[in-house]
């Protein structure tokens, strides 16, 4: 869409204001509102955005191991490109327009701690080899009948849920709750994030979509405005909702899975699919996966990227604890869905919905690119329950954001799969996150030790 057809554009809209912004390293949309008049001139020539966003955690506290920026730089602003293809016009927001930015340096490289500009160089790697990258993703939320205000006031305990019970794919409880359910569907859709499924999960309060497929890029726009939109369309109708690897431990966890493939540069060849091979998985496929599940121990911590994502790595909750692949299976951490032409495709379940989405796919599909360009065979297939003896298995998940951590700074392949810069900053950051947890007293503590000790 050049500027002459995005003008006409907002005539369609009644475009009055417009929103800029872009995603950080724990997937948080950071943006603002500009005038038509201001966003003309950042369309041409992007505008400034302070580098903090990098600077900060996800409650914005400053980092005190960061070297993208910080007081040694003294917090310039970075260069944001605004993507006029990501124009949405915003539902719940009448008259107002919606642009995702790409951060950049001054000489136009792309910046080093830019999510969105990572999986962007994973995608043209891609390209160059001849291949175009579909995914899809499935969200599992919980939704409560809590503003933001009452969450704190609460502190975040004995909470509402939006029903109560274990209805799973209830049809009842969809229909009690049709309103926002519609909502759902069709002010996402209308936003550009097509929905093809919506349903219950088990628990209370829970909900799994489907968002339908697209390239990588795109998909990963999609993902992460779906997560910001929900907050907002939920607002609106005083039902707070939440990503949470595992809000609850006495409740199965929040899944954030991935269905990827590869495809010929027309888009017409599913390059997955061949006819002829066991379970129809071509071998370009076979190394795609290999190199996936080669990876997973180490390149843990950029799809568990939170202290909690690895509360969820528990036995019987469907989370898988090793780094494993099987056929129509449900508990390895990838299942192969053979298909015909069109389907065939593999289904990445290590991940939680707390993910990074563009994070989570680069290094999906870099993994997966990694493992074809050196012809990685997956190792034999798990069947039955993958996570059985998991705590002896070689491929076993690490336990802890920490030692995630530890295991992908200490990766040989993983400057390969991203890119150096991005790697050192997002172990940074992953260090810190560990280290806040690590000094906290937790209220399983207090209860536990207050008046034994």
């Amino acid at each position: 869409m050049d500027l002459v057809e995005l003008r006409a554009a907002f005539e369609r809209h009644h475009i009055r204001r417009v929103k800029v912004g872009g995603f950080d390293i724990d997937g948080v949309l950071r943006g603002k509102y500009v005038s038509p008049e201001k966003f003309w001139s950042a369309a041409e020539s992007g505008f400034g955005f302070c580098d903090v966003i990098f600077g900060w955690d996800i409650n914005d506290v400053l980092y005190d191991n960061a070297n993208v920026t910080g007081w040694h730089t003294g917090y310039p602003d970075a260069h944001a490109r605004v993507d006029l293809a990501t124009f949405r016009a915003i539902p719940w927001e009448p008259g107002t327009a919606a642009f995702l930015v790409d951060f950049v340096n001054a000489d136009g490289s792309a910046h080093p701690a830019c999510p969105r500009s990572l999986l962007k160089r994973i995608i043209a790697r891609a390209a160059r080899a001849g291949y175009g990258a579909t995914f899809a993703t499935e969200f599992e939320f919980f939704l409560f009948r809590e503003t933001p205000q009452s969450l704190h006031q609460k502190g975040f305990r004995n909470l509402e849920t939006l029903t109560p019970g274990m209805f799973g794919y209830s049809w009842v409880r969809e229909g009690q709750n049709s309103e926002l359910c519609h909502a759902i569907l069709d002010e996402m859709d209308a936003f550009g994030v097509p929905i093809e499924a919506l349903h219950t999960e088990t628990g209370p309060g829970v909900y799994e979509v489907a968002i339908r497929y697209d390239e990588a890029l795109a998909m990963a726009d999609k993902a992460a405005l779906f997560k910001a939109g929900m907050k907002q369309l939920c607002a609106k109708r005083g039902v707070s909702v939440t990503f949470m690897a595992k809000w609850n431990a006495d409740l199965p966890g929040s899944s954030g899975h991935l269905h990827q493939s590869l495809w010929s540069a027309d888009g017409k060849t599913n390059l997955f699919y061949d006819a002829n091979a066991p379970h129809k998985l071509s071998k370009l496929a076979r190394h795609y996966l290999g190199g996936q599940v080669s990876l997973m121990p180490t390149l843990t911590a950029l799809f568990s990227p939170t202290v909690n994502s690895y509360k969820r790595y528990v036995p019987g909750v469907w989370a898988p604890l090793t780094a494993s692949w099987g056929v129509e299976n449900r508990t390895c951490a990838i299942r192969v869905i053979p298909a015909d032409a069109k389907g065939t495709r593999i289904e990445y379940r290590q991940t939680a919905a707390d993910i990074n989405p563009y994070i989570a796919i680069a290094a999906a599909l870099g993994g997966g690119l990694w493992g074809i360009e050196n012809a990685v065979e997956p190792p034999a297939e798990s069947r039955g329950d993958a996570s059985a003896n998991a705590a002896d298995s070689p491929m076993r998940l690490p336990h802890t954001l920490r030692e995630a951590t530890d295991r992908l700074a200490r990766c040989a392949e993983a400057p390969r799969v991203l890119d150096q810069a991005f790697i050192d900053h997002y172990v940074r950051t992953r260090d810190w996150e560990a280290r806040q947890y690590e000094k906290a007293v937790t209220e399983w503590e207090l209860r536990r030790y207050f008046e034994g000790v």
